[in-house]
């Protein structure tokens, strides 16, 4: 069984209505400081959160982390934490000036947000249809008017977004859109996150991401290709492209015929067995509990496989070429929904079991001209994707942050 869906996530907050209607009282009445911010990241100590922290050093600030493993990562950086559900992480949320987040305001003390200067890094260039866009974000299952409801309360919710990066202008349109924003909260500055896939060369950058990779994986000094399978999080549903016997055995011929490995990395919040039913040491696992940011590691990835992840646009700016794996594409896209068509992305014909994957797969690790031209697919990918190239996304940023609150202090801020 999956660990989440909408459905149960959106009946917990609605139980926790009073609980948000008592953290608005406190935040009414106690002042914001002028100088002190607050970090939070579902993942962890990673995201666009800690590029963004690192450019900000100077500033007042803590991160709030949800358990110990969070608590250790971030001390192993020097940076100074509290614990978000505690009385002091409520405290620290509710006095802070800027709060930054990357998934949600569940990142820090949800309850006590209000009238602070929220920076919404978000976690990747959506694909799928996110927020307000998609009637997944709002389902409660049959009972009437909830989804409404919780539709209402939704926007409300993100109407307290002060910034929310854009990668560019068509990015910019998508979440203006999702998040019910008007055009002078989203601003096409890059994204955070991805800065480490423009910084130095490339030839530094694939060094920095190979030796991570082989501390991982204790593998020093081996070489072999490396292909990622990464797959999205189906809204609680089970992932339906697990392999099956068969399909293992052909997927693991491939990689031993070219000397390649896969990194298997399902969604955090998915549900699927990707354990190889054959003992092989060319599968491993590279899912967030071996490591909460997998973006530094895309420069030593040599293929990735798939489906609707944003994990794609990020591995253009590499590039990476992609095969696409997505045998639920129909019924998905008529869920979930996309922006555009599927197919602008992942091509005429993008694989629908893993016997075609596979297929694929081998056919861009043995032929040079079949892997330069899913290199320049992914390049004019990230072309169109992405407004900037030069690693500076989090300057510009943090510079828009610091001249929004002038005006956020003059509308009522910090006191």
């Amino acid at each position: 069984m999956a660990s989440f869906s909408f459905g149960a996530g959106n009946a917990a907050k609605l139980l926790r209505i009073p609980l948000y209607a008592g953290g608005r009282l406190v935040t009414a009445v106690v002042p914001r400081s002028r100088d002190q911010w607050v970090f939070g990241c579902a993942v962890g100590i990673a995201d666009g959160a800690l590029a963004l922290w690192e450019q900000s050093h100077g500033e007042r600030a803590v991160w709030l982390v949800g358990n110990e493993r969070e608590r250790l990562d971030a001390a192993a950086r020097g940076i100074p934490t509290v614990r978000k559900h505690s009385l002091s992480g409520f405290w620290r949320t509710a006095r802070a000036r800027v709060i930054v987040v990357t998934h949600g305001l569940g990142d820090v003390n949800r309850y006590a947000v209000s009238g602070a200067y929220v920076v919404q890094l978000w976690h990747g260039i959506p694909l799928k249809r996110i927020g307000l866009d998609s009637p997944e974000t709002t389902r409660m299952g049959r009972i009437p008017g909830l989804s409404r409801l919780v539709a209402t309360l939704y926007r409300r919710t993100q109407q307290q977004i002060s910034l929310l990066p854009a990668a560019s202008h068509l990015v910019r349109g998508r979440l203006e859109s999702a998040f019910a924003l008007p055009d002078d909260r989203v601003r096409v500055t890059g994204e955070p996150r991805v800065d480490v896939l423009s910084q130095g060369t490339a030839g530094e950058r694939r060094a920095e991401a190979r030796r991570r990779l082989s501390r991982l994986w204790d593998l020093p000094d081996r070489q072999e290709r490396i292909v990622l399978y990464a797959p999205t999080w189906r809204d609680g549903a089970p992932d339906p492209a697990v392999p099956t016997r068969a399909q293992w055995d052909a997927l693991v011929q491939v990689l031993e015929q070219n000397d390649a490995v896969l990194a298997i990395r399902s969604h955090p919040l998915g549900a699927g067995d990707y354990t190889p039913p054959v003992a092989t040491d060319r599968v491993r696992s590279l899912g967030s509990a071996v490591v909460a940011d997998v973006t530094p590691l895309l420069p030593g990835i040599d293929v990735l496989i798939t489906d609707y992840s944003s994990l794609a646009f990020d591995a253009s700016l590499v590039p990476v070429p992609v095969v696409y794996l997505a045998p639920d594409a129909v019924e998905y896209g008529k869920r979930r929904g996309f922006y555009g068509t599927y197919l602008e992305v992942a091509g005429d014909e993008p694989a629908q079991t893993w016997d075609a994957a596979a297929d694929d797969l081998a056919s861009l690790l043995s032929d040079p001209s079949a892997y330069e031209l899913r290199v320049e697919r992914a390049r004019a990918l990230s072309e169109r994707m992405h407004a900037f190239h030069d690693g500076k996304n989090t300057e510009r940023v943090y510079a828009t942050i610091r001249a929004g609150l002038d005006g956020h202090a003059q509308g009522g801020g910090p006191r």
